[in-house]
């Protein structure tokens, strides 16, 4: 099965893409730039989504849902947000078909049924929530609202990829508001830290967290946080962002509170989010020829166990032990499967489970049942063992365990490596071109040279990170003074 994925190293961007289709998490759907999440893919979302949850929830956010369509006159109210998606909405302009007189069987748009107000399909939901936030806040007393809401969006984009840029995708956006500014400022930080440590306890993606600069900011926002990871072909992925949005929501859309002085005030907003993107990242991460390399605390099934048979006498005995070691493991917590099926050899099933990226594969056969052993591979390394069937489930927990760390120290050694300062324009485009990765560079803080660096090498600054230290030096293309060095990528 292995062999029906092409190579990373021969042409990356097919490799994920046999990747996606061959390990059944995804395929494109019937209508433009959209997919369908199949059951094996929409698993490892339902994971994401349960762990990120209880981390909202633990820091005293709560989940809410809000309308898919937004009236244009509200989605105009934040200009700069409004004009930074424009290009990519779509609009609902009639609210009926009727049959087509002149083809008969076909439909047509009823001209009598437009809208009297055009209907935007959210790209993003500022302006809707923020509309009913000025319905919900009055007083210092409603503050602060911390709210999250898992959603679908629409961004009409024109060069899609399965997972990592599609017209429709799912995800989940914060919206909260708050009194001060230091409080909303403490809540975009403390959510940037929620999304770090989700994607390197849980997906072991080792990220950098960052801020971004004004070019690449979200629109309306006053400061825009990151967390970039780095890929296997060099090139970064902006894996989940965080925003202050300052007062420009509260001041488009009119909310405000009184204080404990009696006094009226406008409120501070942020909002927040990560997608199915960080699906693409996983495999883009992790993965290698043989398919996707998962880790334990995202994988749909933990363990798999399959039987080695000659005959169904034998397949019955193994049976009955494989059925007993499952059931322990489940009772433990862990995803099982026994795959039992009689009409495809062995060979055939540890491909099909190396292909799907399960950490953990246990073969038993006759001769196991005699000497008491299991045969135990992992996935990341590729090890096989020798274990003892009576041993076998109380090692299972710390081998997963080991599989996490393993597959996020590789990860980290990886990206560490994809890091390179440099002290010249010359350098930077060598890098680039040669290496990929981040490049360390100094930049002079202007638009003008981040707009020429990424329209002659297509790298963007991918973030200022936040724990880098001050040093004097200059910008590698306009020979300006700089103060701190940025990371510049090309990227997803």
């Amino acid at each position: 099965m292995g062999k029906e994925i092409t190579s990373r190293e021969s042409d990356y961007s097919q490799w994920y893409i046999d990747l996606v289709k061959k390990a059944d998490l995804a395929e494109n759907s019937d209508v433009r730039g959209c997919m369908v999440i199949k059951p094996y893919g929409y698993s490892i979302w339902e994971k994401m989504q349960q762990a990120l949850d209880k981390m909202f929830k633990d820091t005293g956010h709560v989940n809410a849902y809000f309308p898919l369509f937004v009236p244009k006159s509200l989605f105009e109210a934040e200009e700069k947000n409004a004009e930074g998606f424009a290009k990519e909405c779509a609009i609902v302009t009639h609210y009926r078909l009727k049959t087509d007189p002149a083809k008969p069987g076909k439909l047509m748009v009823d001209p009598e049924a437009k809208l009297e107000e055009e209907l935007v399909v959210r790209p993003t939901s500022e302006a809707i929530i923020w509309s009913t936030y000025k319905k919900w806040i009055q007083s210092y007393r409603d503050l602060p609202l911390l709210i999250n809401q898992w959603a679908n969006v629409v961004r009409w984009e024109m060069r899609t990829r399965l997972f990592l840029r599609t017209a429709e995708f799912l995800w989940q956006e914060g919206h909260t508001a708050h009194a001060t500014a230091a409080e909303a400022i403490a809540e975009t930080k403390q959510m940037l830290d929620v999304y770090a440590e989700f994607a390197e306890t849980f997906m072991a993606m080792p990220v950098i967290k960052g801020k971004k600069s004004e070019g690449e900011r979200f629109p309306g926002a006053v400061d825009t946080y990151c967390i970039e990871a780095m890929m296997q072909d060099g090139k970064a992925l902006q894996a989940g962002t965080s925003h202050f949005l300052g007062q420009n929501f509260a001041d488009a859309f009119g909310v405000q509170f009184t204080n404990k002085e009696g006094k009226l005030e406008k409120v501070w907003g942020t909002s927040w989010g990560v997608s199915t993107r960080l699906i693409g990242g996983l495999i883009m991460a992790h993965s290698d020829d043989d398919g996707l390399v998962l880790p334990p605390k995202l994988a749909p099934i933990h363990v798999v166990i399959i039987p080695i048979f000659k005959s169904e006498e034998e397949l019955n005995k193994v049976s009955a032990k494989a059925e007993s070691i499952a059931k322990e493991l489940r009772q433990l917590g862990f995803s099982v499967k026994f795959d039992n099926r009689d009409n495809l050899k062995p060979g055939f099933k540890f491909a099909e489970y190396e292909l799907k990226g399960v950490p953990v594969r246990i073969a038993i056969g006759s001769r196991d049942l005699d000497n008491g052993t299991v045969e135990v591979a992992r996935r990341d390394t590729k090890e096989k063992k020798v274990m003892q069937m009576d041993a076998i489930v109380g090692e299972i927990p710390a081998l997963l365990d080991s599989i996490q760390q393993t597959i996020y120290q590789r990860a980290l050694a990886f990206r560490e490596q994809k890091i390179t300062k440099v002290n010249t324009y010359d350098e930077l485009k060598k890098v680039l071109d040669e290496k990929g990765g981040f490049v360390s560079a100094h930049w002079d803080r202007t638009a003008e040279t981040e707009n020429k660096i990424k329209e002659e090498t297509k790298a963007t600054i991918r973030c200022i990170p936040l724990d880098a230290e001050q040093e004097e030096g200059k910008c590698v293309y306009s020979g300006k003074p700089s103060s701190q060095r940025v990371l510049f990528a090309r990227a997803y």
